[in-house]
C-alpha cells in the first residue's frame, strides 16, 4: 500500500505550526519525536479526569491504576514481551539503566568483566563503567568495524571470557544510524554465560522489536522517540528480574515490576505510553491488519520502513553529491535495511555547529555535536567538541521537506566556502 502520508501528518499537531509563517521541518527526531494528539489529550484527561495516587479505593485512585496497568499491557505488546510484568517504566532510559546497573551489580565482584561497545550512546556505557569503578570490574570495549558500520561477531568473540558477566550493546547507533544484528550477538554473549542489555531506544521508532525472538535479558526504550512522552522503558526477562533485589524503599512493593519502579509513577505519561503505542496499533489497522494489538503494530512498521527508507535513500543520495563531505555510516542502497534513517556527515574545513545554526535559522530542525555517541566520535576521530551535523527522518517527514533541505545543505557549504576563500 502507499503509505498514508497526509493522514499521518493530520494526527500530529507540531506538524502545521509555523513561526512568523515559515514553516518548520522537524529532522531532530534521533533526539525526540512530536506527537500525535491523541498523546496529548490522553495525558490531559489523565491529569483531570483520573488524577490521584495509588493503592485507595475511590474512583480516581482505581482509575488511575487501570492506566498504570494499560501502559505496561501497551508496552507487552510493543516489545513482544511475556507479560506486563516484565515491563519497567521510569523516568528515562538513562535513570533506569543506571538504577539496573547498581541492582545487578550487587552479584558482581572484583575481577569481573563487563563488555561495552564503542558504538553505543552513553546512557549504556556510563552507568556500566561507573559500576566497574565502585566494584573493581574489568571493562572490556569492543569496538564496531569501520566498514561494516557494524559490531561484529568475531570480534565480540574474542573478547568474552569466562569471567564476562554482561555485554551491553545497542540495536542501532544515535549516530550512524546502523543496526547491529542483536540476535546473534545475544547468542554468543549468552553462550559465554553472560547477561545481555540492550539499547533499542533509536531502533524503536522504526522497527518492529521481539524481545523473545532476540533472545537478550533486558531491552531499554524511550517512549519520546517513539511519538510518545518522556519516559523511559526497560523490558527484563523474567527468569532475571525475578532474582533481581533492586534498591527500594522497605515497605513498597515487592512485586513485579513494582519493585523496580521507584517512588510515585509518572501516571499521566504512562497515559500517554499507552496512546502512542495505540497509535502505531491504528496505522497498522489503516494498512488492513485486522489482528490483536501486536500484529497491527507490527504491520505499521511493514508499511512505515518502506516509507522511511526512501526518504533516508534520497537523503543520503543528495548528500552524496557534495564534495569533502563525508556520510559517517552506510551508503550503499543494498543495505539500507542494516539502517536506521538517521544519517550523520561533517565536511571538510567546516565546523557542525556553523551549518547546524545557518538550516536551523531557516527552521530546519537538526542537531550538531557528538549527541552522546561519545564513544564513536573518539573512535572515529572526530573531534568530540565538533562532532556531525546529524539529520533524523521520522514517518511523518516527507519528500519535499527532503529535497528543501537537501537545497539547504548545498547552499549553506557552497556559501561557508565561499566566505573562507
Amino acid at each position: 500500500m502507499n503509505f498514508p502520508i497526509e493522514a499521518v501528518r493530520g494526527k500530529f499537531p507540531a506538524l502545521s505550526l509555523t513561526d512568523k509563517g515559515r514553516r518548520r521541518i522537524y529532522l531532530d527526531n534521533p533526539a525526540g519525536t512530536q506527537v500525535p494528539r491523541a498523546v496529548a489529550d490522553a495525558v490531559s484527561n489523565c491529569l483531570l479526569n483520573t488524577n490521584a495516587n495509588l493503592g485507595g479505593f475511590f474512583e480516581t485512585t482505581v482509575a488511575a491504576q487501570d492506566v498504570v496497568d494499560g501502559a505496561h499491557a501497551a508496552m507487552a505488546d510493543f516489545l513482544g514481551a511475556a507479560g506486563p510484568e516484565e515491563i519497567i517504566i521510569g523516568a528515562n532510559m538513562t535513570t533506569l539503566t543506571f538504577h539496573l546497573s547498581r541492582t545487578l551489580g550487587r552479584s558482581m565482584k572484583p575481577g569481573d568483566e563487563i563488555i561495552v561497545t564503542r558504538m553505543d550512546h552513553e546512557g549504556n556505557v556510563s552507568p556500566w563503567l561507573q559500576l566497574a569503578e565502585d566494584l573493581g570490574l574489568v571493562v572490556r570495549f569492543l569496538p564496531f568495524d569501520e566498514r561494516s558500520w557494524q559490531v561484529e561477531e568475531e570480534a565480540l568473540k574474542a573478547l568474552l571470557s569466562e569471567k564476562t558477566r554482561l555485554v551491553a550493546l545497542n540495536y542501532a547507533s544515535n549516530l550512524t544510524g546502523s543496526i547491529n544484528r542483536v540476535q546473534a550477538l545475544t547468542a554468543i554473549a549468552r553462550a559465554a554465560g553472560a547477561l545481555v542489555y540492550v539499547d533499542a531506544v533509536q531502533f524503536a521508532p522504526h522497527g518492529s522489536i521481539d524481545v523473545q525472538q532476540l533472545g537478550c535479558d533486558f531491552l531499554a526504550c524511550s517512549a519520546y522517540k517513539f511519538f510518545g512522552p518522556h519516559m523511559g522503558i526497560v523490558w527484563g526477562r523474567r527468569a532475571v528480574i525475578d532474582t533481581l533485589k533492586p534498591y527500594k524503599c522497605r515497605c513498597s512493593s515487592n512485586g513485579l515490576p513494582e519493585r523496580f519502579e521507584l517512588g510515585t509513577p509518572q501516571i499521566e505519561l504512562m497515559a500517554g505510553l499507552s496512546a502512542a503505542v495505540d497509535y502505531f496499533a491504528d496505522l497498522g489497522a489503516a494498512a488492513g491488519e485486522g489482528g490483536s494489538r501486536r500484529q497491527r503494530i507490527a504491520r505499521a512498521f511493514e508499511v512505515s520502513i518502506a516509507y522511511e527508507n526512501a526518504l533516508a535513500q534520497k537523503l543520503i543520495d543528495g548528500l552524496s553529491d557534495i564534495d569533502g563531505l563525508t556520510i559517517r555510516g552506510i551508503t550503499d542502497p543494498k543495505r539500507l535495511s542494516e539502517r536506521v534513517p538517521t544519517v550523520s556527515f561533517t565536511v571538510d574545513g567546516i565546523a557542525p555547529e556553523t551549518i547546524v545554526r545557518q538550516m536551523n535559522s531557516e527552521n530546519i530542525f537538526l542537531w550538531s555535536g557528538h549527541n552522546y555517541a561519545w564513544e564513536i566520535v573518539h573512535q572515529l576521530g572526530i573531534p568530540a567538541e565538533q562532532g556531525v551535523v546529524r539529520i533524523g527522518i521520522a514517518h511523518y517527514n516527507t519528500s519535499a521537506e527532503i529535497d528543501e533541505t537537501l537545497e539547504s545543505v548545498h547552499r549553506v557549504i557552497a556559501m561557508l566556502r565561499q566566505q573562507r576563500a
